[in-house]
């Protein structure tokens, strides 16, 4: 069992992960910098039962692992027995195609709770991770907002993406604070800008919040807090344990 609360979202090295044997060594790289969670998006073409034995081998934890919404939804049985072998307790996702309208929002999120009832029937929490394009406004409500208020607040959880609210003109202080107790994780990324335009940045070195966010995230219950950078201006390995540091400065253990 991990110490660390310190997590990575792999996406942030896939370019690394192209065969078996580059996989390997992107986990030993993150092990070395000092992670001690992972959270896998995919296996980098590797059997999960390898997988598993790689992360034992570097003393990594699967803290949750990113799963498409269809697989959950038509073949939960397969997906919890795979992160069962991973010690993995949190499936998360994001939706299952383009959704257009408000009661497409409600009928996903009806269905987000239908689909997390059947993983908690067989061992797994789930939890939903946002970009910004649910912070558009259906008359009165956001998509987000609609989601968590239509959804179980029981089975259906958040993994509160803290650049991708940014982007879409929210504050992830409300958000988890809005939704304390349902936010088991956090996706840490800041945000910076280069003229008029925004860029994605190491934790701590952009213009996000983390004071107020680290105080609201320990209000409101966070288990995990993992570093994902989808684009880096630097060597993403680099960006990593530029972020790790930072985490550890503001202090997470």
């Amino acid at each position: 069992m991990a110490d660390s609360v310190i997590g990575v979202q792999m996406y942030t090295v896939r370019d690394f992960m192209q065969t078996p044997e580059d996989t390997a060594e992107a986990y030993r790289k993150v092990a070395d910098i000092g992670y001690q969670v992972v959270e896998p998006a995919g296996y980098g073409g590797m059997e999960v039962e390898d997988m598993a034995e790689l992360l034992s081998s570097l003393g990594l934890k699967v803290c949750s692992s990113h799963v498409g919404f269809a697989a959950l939804r038509d073949t939960p049985e397969v997906v919890a027995e795979e992160l069962g072998v991973l010690g993995c307790e949190w499936a998360v996702s994001g939706p299952p195609g383009e959704l257009a309208t408000e009661e497409d929002w409600v009928a996903f999120a009806q269905e987000a709770s239908e689909v997390a009832g059947r993983l908690s029937e067989l061992g797994l929490g789930y939890a939903y991770h946002n970009h910004s394009f649910e912070l558009e406004r259906f008359g009165d409500r956001t998509a987000l907002e609609i989601l968590y208020e239509e959804s179980d607040p029981d089975l259906v959880n958040a993994e509160i993406d803290t650049y991708w609210i940014q982007h879409g003109g929210g504050s992830s202080v409300a958000w988890i604070d809005r939704l304390a107790g349902r936010v088991p994780m956090l996706h840490m990324k800041d945000m910076t800008m280069h003229g008029h335009e925004q860029f994605m940045a190491e934790v701590g070195e952009g213009n996000l919040d983390w004071e107020g966010i680290l105080a609201a995230a320990r209000d409101a219950g966070v288990q995990w807090y993992i570093v994902e950078q989808d684009f880096c201006e630097r060597d993403p390995f680099e960006s990593l344990a530029i972020s790790f540091n930072n985490l550890k400065k503001m202090g997470l253990d």
